[in-house]
């Protein structure tokens, strides 16, 4: 097996938008993608009867086990996998492909960092990986129906008219929680739930989740004290309310900090948090 990450990212980390058609000509030639628009496949859509050309694959919270077996067999078939940054289990994921000649791209983001691939470049991509004839696996971190900005490759293989199929993960936002013994329902403590990203707290209306039993917010290891302080302001939670934190959830050097909105910050001050999950509500005690 073959890995392109490394090549791929150092060429394009000093590029402000993604130039592969000018800057990166041996990787055409490594990977055998030619020059011109994506070839058309004959479906846009996930209901294709004919093989895809792109898997859009859920790698769940970390490790071949959390894998469902059609990402298993997807991954088998793939002749390139493009994937996030999986954690310190990504080796026992990527191991599933094994078609011979597999390459690897690594395309995850880092924080807002230049060095991050942007989404508009992992879409240009996906379209030039498929027009050279390969099979790719985009491999995404927990589901890709959870945050994981799915909806913007599903337009751009769909605008050039290439077949793909979506198999779903495991969220962070389920998994992380139960890895620490919480559930996130309960018929008595938690009767509904939610799941938001914490990345940009100026856009949730926090009040919103005044009614809500258990609130799971993910993204939100660099704004938790704006979280807490809102849901206790605008939410009208109680300061007692539990909570929990849970960073890598799931991954082997998982740690989790219990606690209640009033004193999490306290708990967790110093600490590096990326990336965590927060769970608040009753059902925390439950752990």
């Amino acid at each position: 097996m073959a890995s392109l990450g490394g090549a791929l990212s150092r060429e394009t980390r000093s590029l402000r938008r993604f130039e592969w058609m000018n800057s990166s000509r041996s990787c055409h030639r490594r990977l055998g993608v030619r020059d011109g628009v994506a070839a058309s496949s004959s479906s846009s859509s996930s209901s294709s009867s004919s093989s895809p050309s792109v898997y859009l694959i859920g790698a769940g919270p970390g490790g071949a086990d959390s894998l469902t077996l059609g990402a298993a067999r997807a991954l088998a078939e793939c002749d390139v996998v493009v994937h996030d940054d999986l954690g310190g289990s990504s080796s026992s994921i990527l191991a599933l492909a094994t078609k011979p000649g597999v390459e690897f791209v690594s395309v995850g983001k880092r924080g807002g960092s230049t060095a991050s691939w942007t989404q508009r470049d992992i879409c240009a991509l996906l379209l030039e990986l498929v027009a050279g004839g390969h099979v790719v696996a985009r491999l995404k971190g927990g589901c890709p129906s959870t945050f994981a900005r799915v909806s913007e490759e599903i337009a751009a293989l769909r605008a050039a008219n290439i077949s793909y199929v979506m198999i779903p993960g495991v969220s962070s936002a389920l998994s992380a929680p139960l890895s620490v013994g919480i559930p996130l329902t309960d018929r008595e403590l938690g009767r509904h739930y939610s799941v938001t990203s914490a990345h940009d707290p100026k856009t949730i209306d926090f009040a919103a989740f005044s009614g809500i039993d258990t609130c799971v917010f993910l993204m939100v290891g660099k704004t938790l004290p704006i979280v807490v302080n809102a849901l206790m302001q605008n939410a009208a939670k109680s300061p007692e309310t539990p909570c929990c934190v849970i960073r890598n959830g799931m991954q082997p050097d998982e740690r989790s900090w219990f606690g209640s909105l009033s004193n999490i910050c306290e708990k967790t001050a110093g600490e590096s948090l990326s990336p965590c999950v927060l769970v608040v509500g009753a059902v925390v005690t439950l752990a």
